[in-house]
């Protein structure tokens, strides 16, 4: 009699642009052939491409009109997807746990599982780092989810209505935005709000003067926004948000938040009547020490050049949740979304290598630059590496181009090129029919 051999089981852990571009792959090569089961488990049933949440954050983008389902994502691309927030792991079965999944009213819709795994990749990206300061999980919003977005978004809408219906004049600093932590994320909403608060003033809120009314604050505890980026970069996006009316408080390291504002370590007290936090990451609390793989201060799992864990050769990790040593010796690869989409590509041969026993390729960071969106018609950034030679600054409509295909190449890795163009199109030509914004 034959006997059945069972098919490898992949699990990955974690449904953001690395892991769902992974999982996709996979499953076009692996699974749609039967020679692998491919699981991805995500806390969420759908997925939103990350560096689009401070537009969300905004209004300027309807997270709902392009956010992607798993499960149907799954089903065209021959893995399967579980919905679940993984909160434990037992090296020695080879089983992730999954938390039991509850509605809005505490009731559990799905009970806790456990998922054998030969082979897991853990890409649950990063999230707010509050450093323990006083106040912020109470009185700040982090964009970390759709939902963290979206709550904000709401937040700002109904205090817009608000100014705008009431009998005496919007008072200054009645709309006044502090985002503590002046990185891409913190710099572009402060912009992007800029823009959409001049849209809502032309759509009728007309009480609400978007150069008067709106007060926007970037707090940042360097001496410079931008820090990790080149001086120039930073200095153009700079340049560019004094000219928006953004004021920018550098080497300010906020102690306190507050209901009404931020207290700044040299006893300086910032007023703001919404805030956001976007001062610095970690990888979520769940990852520390986890059934005795290394981490590191900020939870990430040390990863060998290979993306296996240091501790375990069947566990890889990329993107934010990963410590990943630059050659040399030069610290880690920074978390950004290029990083991770190379990550992902490099695991795929990777994983398919394994199969056959063979040796894992090193994964090598390459830097191909930096772009930051300054509002709806401004783009600064510089591109490295084999595009240029070296290291050229761009700006305006070539920066602003190459910004908007980042999103373009995300897709294309999950749906190919032919169902990218067709949805990009459909964009445009429905463009006239939208609202730019959206107002609630």
């Amino acid at each position: 009699m034959a006997i059945t051999q069972r098919m490898h089981d992949i699990v990955i852990v974690g449904g953001g642009a690395g892991g769902l571009e992974l999982a996709t792959r996979l499953g076009d090569k692996l699974g749609r052939k039967k020679r692998a089961n491919i699981t991805l488990i995500d806390a969420s049933p759908s997925h939103l491409w990350k560096p689009l949440l401070y537009e969300v954050a905004a209004g300027s983008l309807d997270s709902y009109a392009e956010r992607l389902e798993y499960l149907a994502q799954g089903h065209w691309h021959g893995f399967t997807f579980r919905l679940g927030r993984m909160d434990g792991l037992d090296r020695a079965r080879q089983e992730v746990s999954v938390a039991p999944t509850l509605d809005d009213d505490g009731v559990e819709i799905i009970p806790r599982r456990t998922f054998h795994y030969d082979t897991l990749i853990i890409a649950v990206g990063s999230v707010g780092n509050d450093f323990g300061v006083p106040g912020v999980k109470e009185h700040c919003i982090m964009l970390d989810t759709p939902e963290q977005a979206r709550k904000f978004h709401r937040r700002y809408i109904n205090a817009c209505l608000r100014a705008n219906t009431q009998t005496e004049a919007v008072a200054p600093g009645q709309l006044t935005v502090g985002i503590v932590g002046a990185g891409a994320t913190g710099v572009e909403l402060a912009a992007e709000l800029h823009d959409t608060t001049r849209e809502l003033s032309a759509y009728g809120m007309d009480h609400i003067d978007p150069d008067k009314s709106l007060k926007l604050l970037l707090v940042e505890a360097s001496d410079r926004i931008l820090s990790g980026l080149p001086p120039r970069l930073s200095n153009a996006a700079a340049a560019r948000l004094t000219e928006l009316g953004v004021e920018m408080h550098t080497r300010e390291r906020i102690v306190e938040v507050r209901a009404d504002g931020m207290l700044t370590a040299d006893g300086k007290f910032i007023p703001a009547s919404m805030m956001v936090w976007s001062a610095g990451i970690k990888a979520p609390d769940f990852l520390k020490d986890i059934d005795g793989l290394e981490t590191s201060r900020i939870n990430q799992l040390v990863v060998r050049s290979t993306l296996q864990t240091t501790r375990d050769d069947n566990i890889f990790a990329f993107g934010d949740c990963a410590a990943c040593p630059m050659p040399g010796g030069k610290g880690f690869v920074p978390p950004r979304a290029q990083a991770a989409h190379q990550q992902a590509s490099l695991l795929v041969k990777s994983i398919c290598r394994r199969f056959h026993g063979k040796p894992l390729p090193e994964y090598v960071y390459r830097d191909y630059g930096s772009l930051i969106a300054l509002g709806r018609f401004s783009t600064v950034g510089n591109l490295m590496g084999g595009l240029t030679g070296g290291s050229i600054m761009i700006e305006g409509a070539i920066a602003r181009f190459v910004y908007w295909s980042l999103h373009r190449m995300h897709q294309i890795a999950l749906h190919g090129w032919v169902k990218t163009t067709l949805t990009t199109y459909a964009h445009f030509i429905s463009t006239p029919t939208r609202a730019r914004i959206k107002l609630h």
